[in-house]
């Protein structure tokens, strides 16, 4: 089962090579990595061109924002499962989209979401708060709550079978 990973970014050099080497570091290898670029002005561009190797897509161009970003990297995905990492954040350990894999395999699912844990920026150990992902309950969606998005992995037959929501 290949997976999507969508990174999307601007000017955000300072993290980025964190979030590059955590998706390059995964024990799972069928892993196509994105990343969309809102036309950087910083060392963006130099960090995605030193890993290269690691990313099968990216552009760098002006957008409409991070939606509109993650849009253009959901567009040129083919993975059977479609997921994003923001430019500033990480996988916990190494084995996070192996585990990701698992969950949809072994559970015969669409999509699955998890916990997100904030840290310190200068202590990646140091966590100064938790989003728990509540048990799914359709309800909960029409009350205002979402899955954190960075956590959300979902099965790109979704977007086929509502017409692509990603078109404009």
């Amino acid at each position: 089962m290949k997976i999507s990973l969508i990174t999307v970014t601007r000017n955000s050099g300072q993290y980025l090579e964190d979030s590059i080497k955590s998706v390059v570091g995964q024990t799972y290898k069928d892993i196509e990595f994105i990343i969309i670029d809102g036309k950087s002005n910083d060392n963006t561009i130099d960090i995605i061109k030193k890993y290269e190797n690691y990313i099968h897509h990216w552009i760098s161009e002006p957008d409409r924002g991070m939606y509109d970003a993650i849009n253009k990297g959901m567009q040129l995905s083919t993975g059977d499962v479609i997921g994003i990492l923001n430019s500033d954040d990480i996988f916990d350990n190494n084995d996070v989209i192996t585990s990701i894999i698992n969950a949809f395999t072994e559970q015969q699912t669409d999509s699955v979401y998890g916990d997100l844990e904030y840290v310190e920026q200068s202590n990646l150990n140091k966590v100064y708060r938790i989003w728990k992902g509540r048990p799914y309950k359709r309800n909960r969606f029409f009350t205002g709550w979402m899955p954190a998005h960075p956590t959300f992995y979902f099965k790109r037959k979704l977007f086929e079978d509502f017409g692509g929501w990603w078109e404009s």
